[in-house]
C-alpha cells in the first residue's frame, strides 16, 4: 500500500488544510511567528509519515513516525496558544482539536503496528 492511501496520512493532510484555513486569519505580525511555526509543525506530520514509509526497516519507519507524533503534539500546543491569543475562536479550536485527536489515534495505531514487525 502506498503511503498516500493510508488513513493516517489522509487525516494528517486534512489537519494541514484546517491549519492553513484558520491561520489565514492570524494577525499579519504573526506571519513569521506563531503562524509560521504552526504551519511548519503541521506540514511535518504527513511529511514524516511519508518519509517513514519510504524507509527500508521498521525501526527507521518508527523513528519518522515518532517525529510525526512529536510535531502533532507541538501543533496541539500551538493551537492552545492561538486560542489564548484570540487568533482563533473556540469553535475553530474544537474542530482542530478533534482532528488532532483523530490523527493521534491513527498514528499511535500505526506505530504499534510497526513495533510488532521488529
Amino acid at each position: 500500500m502506498e503511503y498516500s492511501e493510508l488513513g493516517v496520512w489522509l487525516e494528517a493532510r486534512k489537519l494541514v488544510n484546517l491549519l492553513y484555513d484558520s491561520s489565514k486569519l492570524f494577525p499579519k505580525e504573526e506571519l513569521f511567528g506563531l503562524t509560521n511555526q504552526m504551519r511548519r509543525a503541521a506540514i511535518s506530520i504527513p511529511s514524516n509519515i511519508a518519509e517513514g514509509c519510504g524507509r527500508q526497516t521498521s525501526k527507521d519507519t518508527i523513528h519518522f513516525l515518532h517525529i510525526s507524533r512529536g510535531s502533532l503534539y507541538e501543533l496541539e500546543t500551538q493551537y492552545y496558544l492561538a486560542l489564548d491569543q484570540n487568533y482563533i475562536d473556540q469553535n475553530n479550536f474544537n474542530i482542530a482539536f478533534e482532528q488532532i485527536q483523530t490523527c493521534k489515534k491513527l498514528l499511535n495505531g500505526f506505530i504499534n503496528y510497526y513495533k510488532k514487525l521488529i
